[in-house]
């Protein structure tokens, strides 16, 4: 399958705008399931982005919402500029629906189409009470970052790390730098003179999924997390989440689970889903007593080549907050950003000041 970067070819420079129908409805929640195709029609045509799919966002909702959130959709009805999932944060401040499962802000926006422009639609469409308005975790590949304006302004979220998927993996591999490359020849070269069996193994069916995400769980639970009370169970919110989710993706063959062993013994799992755009790797957890090698590493170092070489996506997204280990496998640093718009320049001036 060859990447879909069809949708790049289609994207106006990143400055451009295209004009836009600035009517707004804001619509209950209960209404998504509706509006779901017109989200998707804009996904399709312009990004292809796995997370951006209206089911993962449906999915979200399900599990970590709260049913008090609003569908705020812009432009006309048969082909709206923007659609964003919202929520009333406190008194007089809105913003985007972001649970902390979702790297990104739910709002998709038409490629070309003026960030400015529609946070003074949603604003139209928003209660007058409403004098800021926050969208939050954008990713600049998607939309572009828009510059400082009386009532706009945006804020540095966390550097993410990505690899183009532009050639085979052993010319990837040769790229890397050479502690990388000797670390891992390294760390596996010791085990198997151990007697350590290394063996990955790969979920892809609907079926699997809620193992596989019991399985993330338990190994989680054994590490730091399980004492802030942070892991993921299959009977909490975001096991249930992940879970549903996870079973949704791979019902299309967009969904996978590593799950990778020390002998019998489970040491790493990767969530991820993906399609010919991206691969994206949403969740990580390893297990934490191993102290002279990295099972996390030595996973992805297993899975990746099949990705590169058989063209299974356009790149690989990290998602999360760039570590020292991400610099050893990419090169690609971008910044999230949140947008804080005002409904007036007073509001503005007095936030920002």
């Amino acid at each position: 399958m060859q990447p879909e970067d069809k949708a790049a070819d289609r994207l106006p420079a990143p400055n451009s705008t295209t004009r836009m129908n600035t009517a707004c409805r804001i619509l209950p929640i209960a209404e998504f399931a509706a509006i779901a195709p017109a989200w998707d029609t804009i996904n399709n045509a312009h990004y292809t982005h796995p997370l951006l799919e209206s089911r993962f966002v449906a999915k979200t909702l399900e599990h970590l919402g709260t049913g008090r959130e609003r569908i705020a959709v812009v432009g006309a009805d048969g082909s709206p500029d923007a659609i964003a999932v919202l929520t009333e944060n406190r008194l007089g401040a809105w913003g985007t629906f972001q649970a902390s499962q979702s790297p990104l802000g739910a709002m998709i926006l038409r490629s070309g189409a003026d960030i400015a422009g529609v946070a003074k639609a949603l604003f139209a469409g928003l209660p007058l009470s409403c004098q800021i308005l926050s969208l939050t975790q954008q990713d600049p590949d998607i939309l572009p970052r828009p510059d400082d304006q009386p009532r706009l302004a945006s804020l540095d979220y966390i550097d993410t790390a990505r690899i183009t998927i532009d050639r085979g993996f052993d010319d990837y591999w040769a790229s890397r730098g050479k502690n990388l490359r000797h670390n891992m020849k390294r760390q596996r070269n010791r085990l198997e003179r151990e007697g350590t069996e290394l063996r990955l193994e790969t979920l892809s069916r609907p079926e699997q999924m809620r193992e596989g995400v019991k399985s993330y769980g338990d190994l989680e639970s054994l590490g730091w997390k399980a004492e802030q009370g942070t892991a993921v169970h299959l009977d909490n919110e975001q096991g249930r989440f992940y879970a549903a989710m996870l079973e949704d993706y791979a019902e299309t063959g967009n969904a996978r689970i590593y799950r990778y062993y020390y002998n019998n013994r489970l040491s790493a799992v990767d969530l991820c889903i993906h399609n010919g755009s991206a691969f994206i790797i949403l969740k990580t957890t390893y297990d934490e007593s191993v102290q002279t090698s990295s099972p996390a590493l030595l996973m992805r170092r297993e899975y990746f080549p099949p990705i590169f070489d058989n063209h299974e996506a356009g790149r690989i997204e990290f998602y999360g907050k760039v570590m020292d280990w991400h610099t050893k496998w990419s090169d690609e640093i971008r910044t999230l950003y949140h947008v804080n718009a005002y409904r007036n320049a007073l509001v503005a001036r007095i936030h920002l000041r």
